[in-house]
């Protein structure tokens, strides 16, 4: 049977919505993995109702540096609530798992099955702890930055899990292996970084593999039917902006439909805070729950 560690952090209650924080020891990483877990007002009055009432959930996947609870400590919290008390967005839930470096996929040398364990230990586990509504139809992901490419990168590798997607200033990288390789070589911050997730050389076959617009292309036919969202500062830090654009340009090609957004804007916090509204609501618009 699973093991979870105990209770460690529990945020105050705002707004009669809540916070559960806790940790999962892992048997595929074999280390303990925090998350993080937003309940709306209305999740413990639900539990009397007959039957209990049951939510859509959302997973959120932090950026590099960052953790499970940089959502809710950033002021993320505070908009999730303002939003619901203006019925602006209706009920769901927000889980977010640490992450790490690892770009929430397997690493190029099995070493850390990050893919393998969200898919076959943290979904399972959330969606039988919570009240959570089953099915695909209430089950989305989002992520910003690093966390932005895992977002697209579990969604197009699976589609038949999620209904829908987005991510801000996602981590698309537009070089190639090789030009990656160079730079590491060169000493590049970012170059250590994707070697540990991507191997040192770049595995070509395993960087391609879960590469979002490589998955576009492979899944365009099930991609068709879900529900697809991102945005990206036009003067990010890192280039992403390049990478958002070719994403976007590939999905045209193969005729799924999806919004993008090219806004002003850098790779920051406060880019990403200003636009996180426009992200709820298309989640809860895309589970069903426009206000």
């Amino acid at each position: 049977m699973t093991l979870l560690v105990a209770l460690i952090v529990s945020f105050p209650a705002h707004a009669q919505s809540r916070i559960d924080c806790n940790a999962l020891n892992s048997r595929v990483l074999k280390y303990p993995v925090h998350y993080c877990v937003y309940l709306p007002a209305s999740y413990a009055a639900g539990a009397t109702k007959n039957p209990p009432q049951r939510y859509p959930v959302l997973y959120f996947l932090h950026g590099l540096g960052d953790n499970e609870q940089t959502l809710f400590n950033s002021g993320g919290w505070t908009l999730l609530d303002d939003l619901r008390q203006r019925h602006t967005i209706g009920d769901f839930l927000i889980v977010a798992p640490e992450g790490r470096r690892g770009f929430y996929i397997n690493s190029a040398d099995g070493s850390v099955r990050y893919s393998d364990f969200f898919l076959q230990e943290f979904i399972p586990l959330i969606e039988s702890k919570y009240r959570v509504s089953s099915g695909r139809k209430n089950r989305a992901i989002s992520g910003i930055s690093m966390g932005g490419y895992g977002a697209l990168r579990f969604a197009f590798s699976h589609p038949e899990m999620f209904s829908a997607v987005s991510a801000q200033s996602a981590a698309l990288i537009t070089e190639s292996p090789e030009e990656l390789d160079s730079a590491a070589r060169s000493g590049a911050p970012l170059g250590k970084v994707l070697a540990a997730v991507f191997g040192n050389p770049i595995n070509v076959s395993h960087w391609k593999n879960n590469s979002p617009s490589v998955l576009a292309q492979r899944n365009a036919a099930a991609l068709r039917k879900m529900a697809i969202y991102f945005n990206c500062g036009q003067d990010d830090n890192y280039g992403f902006e390049k990478g958002a654009a070719a994403l976007h340009d590939q999905l045209q090609k193969e005729g799924v439909k999806h919004e993008y957004r090219a806004y002003p804007g850098d790779h920051s916090l406060a880019y990403f805070l200003s636009h996180f509204e426009e992200v709820l609501i298309f989640h809860s618009q895309a589970f069903g729950l426009a206000q």
